[in-house]
């Protein structure tokens, strides 16, 4: 197959570099264009607004590889209508340095770059690997991903991919062989973790600082965080698509019936 890879934690991120051995050696063609700094938490975010730079660039992988100064979208906006030249048989946006499950899959840069695959009408995939964060270390059981994302990959090839639909891949803070299964899930909901931390710098002018706190969810069963939870990887289809059909006639008779 003829690939994309790009991700949101930049070109630097060893897990992208895992992931593009993984799939050259695998007999796939390989392009990877990634951000050239960091962009987590970034959303569907686009550099409509200033310059955006591309470069090819050497890091070692064997394959073709280019760094964009801008987001995840960027890159593939830049990937599919430019660089490649045409449209790739799939985009593989990560693996994350982190879960991307729940609500939080609106502020991913991960997922956004695969709903930008699929708005460019090229099948997409969002990996992402969850991971324990103690004493301002983060211990990432990246052999995970590795091990067991070619498999789910190719089952989701032969599966198909409809039209408007991202799979979006969890790999649960476990090793390989303690993962417990594969579960086709739903999207969970968590509590919104940002607050606002005002703070004085060293000239005595206030600022703030966006931090983040979250609660401890209620898990709901059939959610990525339930599957997340139990070891298992999760696999949930989402819709570019989010009308909330269920509301659509309830609001029309409201409507209708006037003031």
């Amino acid at each position: 197959m003829r690939l994309l890879l790009t991700n949101d934690d930049s070109i630097e991120c060893v897990f992208l570099h895992e992931l593009a051995v993984a799939l050259r050696d695998a007999g796939h063609e390989l392009f990877v264009v990634a951000p050239k700094t960091e962009q987590s938490w970034i959303g569907a975010a686009k550099s409509r607004h200033r310059r955006v730079h591309s470069s090819a660039v050497d890091r070692g992988l064997g394959v073709p590889t280019w760094i964009v100064d801008g987001t995840p979208s960027d890159c593939v906006i830049m990937a599919v209508r430019r660089i490649l030249g045409s449209k790739p048989d799939l985009v593989l946006s990560g693996v994350n340095s982190g879960q991307n499950a729940a609500d939080d899959v609106t502020y991913s840069g991960t997922v956004a770059g695969a709903f930008e695959g699929t708005l460019l009408g090229v099948p997409s995939i969002a990996l992402s690997q969850a991971y324990t964060f103690e004493g301002g270390v983060r211990d990432i059981p990246w052999e995970t991903a590795a091990t067991h994302a070619p498999g789910i990959i190719r089952k989701l090839v032969q599966f198909g991919f409809p039209p408007a639909i991202v799979y979006n891949l969890n790999f649960p803070n476990r090793q390989p062989d303690d993962v417990t299964g594969v579960v086709i899930t739903t999207q969970g909901r968590l509590t919104h973790g940002l607050h606002i931390d005002a703070r004085v710098d060293g000239r005595g002018n206030p600022y703030f600082w966006l931090a983040y706190k979250r609660e401890r969810p209620d898990i709901t069963a059939g959610t990525d965080l339930e599957a997340l939870h139990q070891g298992a990887v999760s696999v949930t289809p989402l819709r570019l698509d989010m009308t909330a059909y269920d509301l659509g006639d309830p609001l029309r008779h409201h409507f209708a019936r006037g003031a």
